[in-house]
């Protein structure tokens, strides 16, 4: 019985590992001759990819350039995060998920604020 306990215990445990941290990321086309314009906000983002698991079936792959793109389109302007981390998570029983997140501080480009 104890092991079976033990057992059940173990396949209802999820994961997160680091991946990687950056001191720069982005996925946008930036225009490098005018970073000097560029802002660093104060705030922290976070942009997230998952796709769900059922029995053994994804329901497709995390993509860890979506979760790049989630968090600089969460803030206007932004065209790159500095400072970040990159972390995959999952967790599988019957039901599940597998996700990329990244976290960053946005850099904004203030020429793309006043187009808007």
């Amino acid at each position: 019985m104890k092991y079976i306990l033990i057992l059940c215990l173990f396949m209802l445990c999820g994961c997160t590992a680091r991946l990687t941290d950056f001191t720069v990321v982005s996925t946008k086309n930036i225009d490098l001759a005018r970073g000097a314009e560029f802002v660093r906000e104060d705030k922290r983002v976070e942009g997230t990819d998952t796709k769900f698991i059922f029995l053994f079936i994804p329901f497709g792959l995390p993509d860890a350039k979506e979760a790049v793109d989630k968090a600089i389109e969460s803030t206007p302007g932004g065209v790159a995060l500095l400072d970040g981390v990159l972390e995959k998570e999952w967790f599988w029983f019957i039901f599940g998920y597998e996700a990329y997140r990244v976290k960053g501080t946005p850099l904004v480009d203030p020429m793309l604020l006043k187009r808007k």
